[in-house]
């Protein structure tokens, strides 16, 4: 059914929880809400929802990135102009060629941006790399490493990076994958996962190959480029699904 969906769409065109994280490691991009984890590794765009995390990779085109809205989880399918459902009910809507996702909009190539309804909504001016909505509900992406607010402008209080982190203010730019809650910062580092007390003193670690970080309810997830996910309690002991 879904492939038949994307054919459809593909025909036409011929004619709300925030992420917790976002950024690429290896060709990875990952999207965390208390529904569970969305990624995208090599093109091939997977969901594994909580509790089990059992990912589900439907067959779609290549995806460049992913996102939770409304309880969905979407890819982004620039060959076809689409964003598409990864489970559930299958729905794919028309938005063009999508580099990026947000929970709240899909960014084309030149910055103009529409929502998961097809309707159109502020951008900004150049290609992102990275969106997040922040945990203030507004958007923010990454235009040449530095942080923007859509709508509003470059924030000149944060350095250069290649990773979002979305805060209660709003969204920070990071060097490496990373999560902030309430007791600290995650961290992946230096070939491993890190944990870190509000004073940005690394408090408990343990071995973790690259990959991504994020929080899913009381969980903290990881996902490598190879798409393993890994559960960890907040104190890092690994957690079985």
């Amino acid at each position: 059914m879904r492939s038949t969906v994307l054919l459809l769409c593909s025909a036409l065109l011929a004619a709300c929880a925030p992420t917790t994280t976002s950024g690429r490691s290896g060709g990875l991009r990952a999207a965390f809400s208390d529904q569970g984890v969305a990624f995208v590794t090599a093109g091939r765009a997977c969901v594994a929802r909580a509790p089990s995390y059992r990912p589900v990779c439907p067959r779609v085109p290549a995806a460049v990135d992913v996102a939770w809205n409304g309880g969905d989880a979407w890819a982004a399918v620039p060959g076809l102009g689409v964003v598409v459902t990864l489970d559930r009910a299958a729905r794919s809507v028309p938005v063009g060629r999508v580099v990026a996702l947000s929970a709240t909009r899909a960014y084309r190539e030149d910055g103009s941006a529409v929502g998961y309804a097809g309707e159109a909504l502020g951008g900004v001016t150049g290609r992102p790399s990275l969106a997040v909505t922040g945990g203030n509900g507004a958007d923010y992406v990454l235009l040449g490493g530095s942080l923007v607010r859509v709508p509003g402008g470059p924030d000149r209080s944060q350095t250069a990076g290649e990773f979002l982190v979305v805060t209660p203010q709003g969204a920070r730019t990071s060097t490496v994958p990373a999560v902030d809650t309430a007791t600290g910062t995650y961290r992946l580092s230096g070939g491993r996962l890190e944990r870190l007390d509000p004073t940005g003193r690394v408090v408990s670690a343990t071995s973790h190959p690259g990959g991504v970080v994020g929080v899913v309810g009381a969980d903290l997830v990881t996902v490598t480029p190879a798409g393993e996910i890994r559960v960890y309690t907040e104190t890092l002991a690994p957690r079985t699904p």
